[in-house]
């Protein structure tokens, strides 16, 4: 079997879930995970992006409050669905995070159509709900605003006003930080031709497979053959990791009865989009390490973005990440950013 890479950066994913009638304490828990996360030696922290749910619904306000209480850890959105954003708005929310972090901020970002939108588009486009264009176009807008291209053409001064022809702030260094959440061949493509980062996930499109390691390779082969850094093209991988080094057994037993559920999904293919699930890795740390060298996508890449399962406890997320960190990580020969 070949060998799988040192794994050079280690990451993790979270959704942020709090409760309606106290969300303050969900987004305190969040924000508590990634200062753990730092002090851990995690090189980055993700969040997810959740709209009319009791997920993240604004990540980068969120990052913007992370990036005052960390110093070192990278921080990302895994990802923004652009259908609910104004490029133009985004890319300055974006810049300025990313200032306020000193260079720490990861966009990713993904196309399509927002969730339920025939529910939900005359509460977000009132007025050009039917005219919206959900493809890769409003992607290459941000990207020509993150990159500083000009967005009006006036600039200069309007009596005690100075004005801009791009958007202010511009942060030199957030463009190749700029990351493409795609599941499927062609966005791979894309996103390669774009010469952006790419995050392949634990949901996959299957397109010449059903084998999921096969296909997420099939996926970062395309995008670095696109890509014009070619293999040195950056690609992080995620996927719903839980070691049970340290857990208690009624810990262990709500992990594995949480795989156990989500399993049938990974079998086939589901829907009329054929979409793939990878399924969660529980086990020990060494039981894990064995499975992801296995694992072909895994052995092509050299950072990841475990992702943490959705509805489990503050308690069991310090729990995972410090074994992830402090047995895992090292397994897989990552070591910790100080």
């Amino acid at each position: 079997m070949p060998t799988s890479k040192p794994l050079r950066k280690l990451g993790f994913l979270t959704i942020g879930l709090f409760d309606e009638t106290d969300p303050s304490r969900g987004h305190e828990s969040t924000l508590s995970i990634i200062e753990l996360g730092e002090r851990l030696g995690f090189d980055s922290a993700w969040v997810r992006h959740r709209h009319l749910q009791y997920g993240i619904s604004s990540p980068v306000v969120v990052l913007a409050a992370a990036s005052q209480r960390t110093s070192r850890i990278q921080l990302g959105t895994a990802v923004t669905p652009l259908g609910w954003e104004n490029p133009l708005r985004l890319a300055e929310d974006l810049a300025t995070v990313d200032i306020l972090s000193g260079g720490r901020l990861n966009p990713g970002v993904s196309v399509g159509p927002p969730m339920h939108y025939e529910r939900v588009k005359h509460a977000l486009h009132p007025d050009t709900g039917d005219a919206e264009d959900f493809g890769y176009e409003r992607v290459r807008r941000l990207l020509a605003f993150v990159r500083g291209e000009r967005a009006t053409d006036f600039s200069g001064t309007e009596g005690f006003e100075a004005y801009s022809d791009r958007v202010q702030p511009h942060s030199p260094g957030l463009a190749g930080r700029m990351w493409y959440g795609g599941g499927s061949l062609p966005s791979a493509r894309w996103a390669g031709e774009q010469g952006m980062n790419f995050l392949t996930s634990s949901v996959v499109k299957a397109e010449e497979s059903e084998d999921f390691a096969e296909i997420q390779l099939s996926h970062i082969r395309a995008f670095r053959a696109h890509h014009p850094d070619g293999d040195r093209a950056r690609v992080s991988q995620g996927l719903v990791v839980i070691p049970t080094d340290t857990a208690s057994a009624q810990q262990r037993a709500k992990y594995e009865a949480y795989a156990r559920e989500r399993m049938p999904r990974t079998t086939a293919p589901q829907g009329p989009a054929r979409m793939m699930f990878a399924p969660d890795l529980v086990g020990s740390s060494a039981e894990i390490a064995e499975r992801l060298h296995a694992h072909a996508a895994f052995r092509e890449v050299d950072e990841v973005a475990f992702a943490l399962p959705f509805t489990f406890d503050h308690d069991d997320y310090v729990q995972i990440l410090t074994d992830i960190a402090t047995v895992l990580g090292p397994a897989l020969g990552w070591q910790p950013s100080v």
